[in-house]
């Protein structure tokens, strides 16, 4: 077998194009936050991870700038040899002490840093126990480990019962670390921490919370899942981006300096990889420095985003329970989603269209998320087109 035949089999994504439905890779022209511009069209963004509304703050962008002036565009090495600037240095050591951990240590982009961070701690004869309903990068991250022959292992979606009956299943000689996301990037649910940590200590097992959609949403001043629950010194290990909450690229790690240390001189992630550019790392500094100083804008989003979940529930759509940015509004088949998302885009509103495997079965939803940026001319501009759009299609 010719290992293309799977390419030019694959069409199902042309058939969608052909009808006019197709709801990904539409290139952005112009963003200013809460409005973009696509194909030379107004829209109100609804589906951006930018929470606090940063990327186009001018003080970050300021800070972008000056940067590319004193390091120029890249840093042409790995953070191990030549990529590592006192810019890399400061943010590190500004974000520790902002989450309360003893040592960060950054990486390229957030995902590259959950497949660092797992596959150089968890490995032979050792053992990663995973929520189900985990962000891709911390399953592929598994299977990576479990390459090197690690073990393997997961648990029903934040189920501390199930969790409890997989790791007694485990030898207690085995090495485990338990890892979850914070908030859930679909559903916006949060994990159960405080549970998930107390049956993880009782069978010896260390804790990795993937805070990318936490920093900035949730807990004191937005410093995440373990500051919202009192738990960040129970917490061994937080991973997060900047490509959200930070208005830039790259990733993180932070935890005991002594694990830092073994992972910047262990994970090849970080190792045989360029270091993150002196702009975004500028940028990532900036957008800390701003939510040091406006902590109100954490609240502004949340204020937001229960604005959008009351608003939705209100008009009779069947919306996931959080507590967070992001508001799932579900439309069932994959048809209705396609076609749901179209209708909204056409009317000026951009959200995104969440289809299985990424959901469940008959569960494809709008995937909505919110900016602490977005005023209530905005919002009540997607609720309205919501509605139109439900009444028309028979959702509500």
């Amino acid at each position: 077998m010719d290992l293309f035949d799977k390419c030019y089999s694959f069409t199902r994504a042309d058939d969608v194009k052909a009808a006019g439905l197709y709801p990904y890779f539409h290139p952005i022209e112009e963003n200013e936050g809460p409005v973009v511009t696509v194909e030379g069209k107004e829209m109100i963004m609804a589906g951006s991870n930018n929470y606090l509304g940063l990327t186009a703050h001018p003080f970050v962008k300021e800070a972008a700038f000056k940067a590319i002036e004193k390091y120029g565009t890249g840093c042409s090495g790995s953070r191990y040899l030549t990529g590592t600037l006192d810019l890399h240095i400061e943010l590190e050591k500004r974000l520790a002490k902002f989450l309360g951990f003893e040592s960060v240590l950054l990486f390229s982009t957030g995902y590259q840093t959950a497949l660092g961070v797992v596959s150089a701690l968890v490995q032979r004869g050792d053992c990663i126990i995973s929520d189900k309903e985990n962000h891709a990068c911390i399953m592929n991250a598994a299977m990576l480990a479990k390459g090197g022959f690690a073990d393997f292992k997961r648990y029903k979606h934040n189920d501390m019962e199930d969790l409890e009956l997989v790791l007694k299943s485990i030898p207690e000689k085995v090495g485990k670390l338990v890892v979850t996301d914070g908030v859930f990037s679909v559903s916006g649910e949060i994990v159960n921490l405080p549970d998930l940590i107390k049956v993880a200590k009782k069978y010896g097992a260390r804790v990795l919370v993937d805070d990318a959609h936490s920093i900035g949403v949730i807990g004191e001043g937005g410093r995440g899942t373990s500051s919202y629950f009192g738990l960040t010194q129970e917490t061994d290990l937080v991973i997060g981006t900047f490509s959200k909450t930070f208005a830039s690229l790259g990733g993180f790690v932070a935890g005991p300096e002594r694990v830092i240390n073994y992972l910047k001189h262990n994970s090849p992630a970080l190792i045989f990889s360029a270091s993150p550019t002196p702009a975004s790392c500028a940028s990532a500094l900036a957008a800390l420095e701003i939510l040091e100083k406006q902590p109100e804008l954490v609240d502004k989003l949340i204020s937001n985003s229960d604005y959008m979940r009351n608003g939705f529930g209100e008009l009779g759509f069947n919306v996931l329970d959080s507590r967070t940015a992001i508001v799932g509004v579900v439309v069932g088949e994959v048809e209705a989603a396609f076609v749901t998302w179209r209708k909204l885009f056409d009317r000026g509103v951009f959200v995104n269209a969440f289809i299985p495997p990424g959901v469940p079965p008959n569960m494809s939803m709008m995937r909505t998320s919110y900016m602490s940026s977005h005023e209530k001319v905005h919002l009540d501009k997607i609720l309205s087109t919501f509605e139109i759009t439900g009444k028309e299609l028979g959702l509500i």
